[in-house]
């Protein structure tokens, strides 16, 4: 077993900023994080018509205040969540000195499926105007899935690849792999990886409509969390926060999701060359109900008696579907930076999506 910090070979994570309930950057939520403050409200229902009596919002989150007025007028909250959680990532890279656009920075956004709340609105402008192609074409742009991604790379010059993963609770570890390929092959030398996930009246009725027995106490949360990755060689001594050394995806088979999840942690591990005993925290991404009690024994079953530190995303800011991954990863960064253990050893993060995707991401802290 190998404790020691080893040499960098996978990209590196040199920054990363999140917008949660906690309230806008980096800041706020490693305030949010340590102290386990709770963000949970009653929705105003002059705003949301869902069935939800609490919901973890972003504070004061008015896309003109935040954003300002100038092409801000039909943008919807996903795509806002996305360009403010990226201002905030590239206004640090600046403060740093650092030049975070231009055709060598890409951009990964995960999601579920954009915004489900421009969707149902243009689906119902369509029932129930006179003829179906009366909707706003504003409108339009904000039900395709890579809008938020298109729309942050427009706002900040990000000419590189501009990619949408949609994978559910595991957009996050997904966006990551995708992220890592592209600067594997060389097609881009910075790409700010993330996920996103917006609350919204529509989506609080889908998923209330969908939720089991075990769900039913589910509190709905929305945010952003973007990373900075580069390759390690164009990093400075000191600048990486963590290597991203594999991410393994996955699927339920007929062993179901413990079986299944401990097969894709073990063949993460295999591929780093590392044993169990490397692992310094785990993160599973905590589904609701049954699918988050097999993710945990199958969790156990890999670690067993080594209990190795639980860094979830923090419970405080609700369930964030899409974004819940992005949020394991900052929620890592933010504990190993509290913790002198961390340095050199393994952090595991793990996800689980009630429609069987698995993924199991791999990061050395430094």
């Amino acid at each position: 077993m190998s404790r020691g910090v080893t040499a960098v070979r996978g990209p590196v994570i040199t920054g990363w900023s999140a917008v949660s309930p906690f309230g806008i950057g980096r800041e706020a939520f490693v305030e949010g994080a340590r102290s386990g403050r709770p963000t949970a409200v009653a929705p105003d229902p002059t705003e949301w018509t869902g069935p939800d009596e609490q919901v973890c919002l972003v504070p004061g989150f008015v896309i003109k205040d935040v954003l300002g007025r100038k092409g801000t007028r039909s943008m919807d909250r996903v795509t806002g969540l996305a360009v403010t959680t990226v201002r905030e990532l590239i206004s640090e890279a600046a403060g740093d000195g650092a030049v975070e656009s231009g055709a060598d920075v890409g951009l990964v956004i995960g999601t579920t499926t954009g915004s489900a709340e421009s969707m149902m609105n243009i689906t119902r402008d369509t029932l129930v105007h006179e003829k179906p192609f009366y909707i706003d074409p504003s409108h339009i742009p904000n039900a395709i899935m890579n809008c938020a991604a298109g729309q942050c790379a427009i706002w900040y010059g990000l000419k590189g690849p501009n990619t949408t993963v949609a994978a559910g609770r595991a957009s996050g570890l997904l966006a990551l792999n995708y992220a890592r390929r592209l600067l594997a092959s060389g097609r881009a030398r910075t790409v700010l990886c993330g996920a996103v996930e917006e609350y919204s009246s529509s989506r609080s009725w889908l998923d209330w409509h969908t939720r089991s027995e075990d769900e039913a106490d589910t509190v709905l949360g929305e945010g952003c969390a973007v990373l900075r990755l580069r390759p390690a060689d164009a990093v400075a001594e000191g600048e990486a926060l963590a290597e991203v050394v594999t991410v393994e995806p996955g699927i339920v088979g007929p062993a179901g999701v413990a079986q299944s999840l401990a097969a894709c942690v073990t063949r993460a591990l295999s591929r780093t060359g590392s044993d169990r005993g490397d692992v310094w925290a785990v993160s599973p991404s905590n589904p609701p109900g049954t699918a988050g009690e097999q993710e945990r024994e199958g969790l156990e079953s890999v670690f067993g008696s080594l209990s190795p530190r639980y860094v979830p995303s923090p419970a405080q800011i609700g369930d964030t579907a899409a974004a819940t991954a992005a949020f394991q990863m900052v929620s890592v960064l933010t504990a190993a930076q509290d913790d002198p253990r961390a340095a050199g050893r393994l952090a595991a993060l793990t996800s689980v999506d009630r429609d069987g995707v698995l993924a199991c991401a791999i990061l050395r802290l430094r």
